[in-house]
């Protein structure tokens, strides 16, 4: 069974419709895909649909900003109650915090190069979560950049002059928040030390105790050093350990399927969910 537990679409900053990603991930021989949109879950009935057709499995989910000591952490939340009311709204505010920033972002941008709001606003389209993305993306139609990677690893990086904060919970409040609403917190890349700052050991212990489930080990941006670590921590809190491809559409070189987890692993999550995984 082949599990990809970590995509995206274009509810957040994919560059493909939710039902697109599930006809892709059938394309691509997958049995299982988690659509995991940054901050919402505005892409999960039209992707639950469309999972029904093609004949893959959705698990449904939601990418989670938090951060822990001024670092970033992203927790992939599986199987939430999204009428939780909690959860949902303080995802809309980390949302509306995310946009005004963008905005933030492009004015100062806009002193430099060719970019505008509204070509942001345009590049999103309706209902999307705005972020950095969009802003590379418009970036790369303006000849700025080559790529998305391009503008993350220069004009858009976290150490950069142009970056700007955003509201996010603490992690292990973020945690107890998703269980609350009976999802399932796994950590998403905790060990990708190459986007910016990572947390250290201790804060693995802290989310262990607020109730983390597991660590996504097996992702493009773990080098083999990190995933030999984070697998030994995870052995040691005993946390479930997943695989998965981060896909973005076209807007990342990741591809469906390059990382899976393994069918034990989704069990194991599905018993401790709240919201069932649809199935064909």
């Amino acid at each position: 069974m082949r599990i990809d537990l970590h995509t995206h679409s274009s509810a957040s900053d994919g560059t493909q419709a939710p039902a697109e990603v599930v006809r892709a991930a059938a394309d691509a021989g997958l049995d299982v895909l988690a659509l995991t949109d940054h901050d919402t879950t505005s892409g999960w009935d039209e992707a639950a649909a469309a999972a029904r057709v093609a004949g893959v499995a959705l698990v449904r989910g939601t990418e989670v900003s938090a951060r822990s000591q001024r670092v970033s952490v992203h927790l992939l939340s599986y199987l939430q109650d999204p009428g939780y009311r909690p959860l949902a709204d303080e995802l809309a505010r980390i949302a509306d915090s995310r946009v005004h920033r963008a905005e933030r972002i492009v004015e100062a941008l806009s002193r430099d190069v060719p970019i505008t709001w509204q070509q942001v606003l345009d590049q999103a389209g309706d209902g999307t979560v705005v972020g950095r993305p969009h802003i590379a993306d418009v970036l790369v139609v303006n000849g700025v950049v080559r790529d998305r990677d391009q503008a993350f690893a220069t004009l858009l990086h976290a150490r950069g002059p142009y970056y700007v904060p955003y509201h996010a919970p603490d992690a292990a409040a973020a945690v107890e928040l998703i269980r609350a609403a009976g999802g399932v917190p796994v950590f998403a890349h905790p060990g990708a030390d190459g986007r910016g700052r990572i947390v250290e050991d201790a804060v693995f212990d802290e989310l262990a105790e607020a109730g983390l489930a597991g660590l996504e080990v097996f992702h493009r941006d773990n080098d083999e050093a990190q995933r030999a670590r984070l697998e030994a921590i995870a052995e040691r809190l005993g946390l479930l350990v997943t695989g998965a491809s981060d896909y973005h559409g076209a807007g990342k070189l990741n591809r469906l399927g390059e990382n899976l987890t393994a069918p034990e692993v989704l069990a194991a999550i599905e018993e401790e969910g709240t919201v069932e995984v649809v199935r064909p």
